[in-house]
């Protein structure tokens, strides 16, 4: 079974959401919560007048499921309004 690399874009709530913090929160619940998943990186990225959002880089391996069960985590932290899959490729 091969790896498979995704990108998402996590955007916050309001530009009040400290994307120190979220980072930090990301990293946590993710390292605990996902075994096989391994974050490559998170950066912050401009999105209009202040705005920003994080990109989060994470390698799996290629199994049904898994990328699902990201989202699903991401996405009930709280601070994050959204979460969209913006690169997936197979390594």
């Amino acid at each position: 079974m091969g790896e498979v690399a995704i990108r998402y874009r996590v955007m916050p709530e309001s530009m009040d959401v400290n994307l120190n913090e979220l980072k930090e929160i990301l990293e946590d619940k993710l390292t605990k919560n996902t075994a096989n998943a391994k974050i490559q990186g998170i950066e912050e990225k401009e999105i209009a007048f202040g705005l920003k959002a994080l990109h989060v880089s994470i390698v799996m391996p290629d199994a049904a499921g898994c990328a699902d069960e990201i989202e699903k985590i991401i996405s009930q932290i709280k601070g994050v309004q959204s979460i969209e899959t913006v690169e997936m490729s197979l390594l």
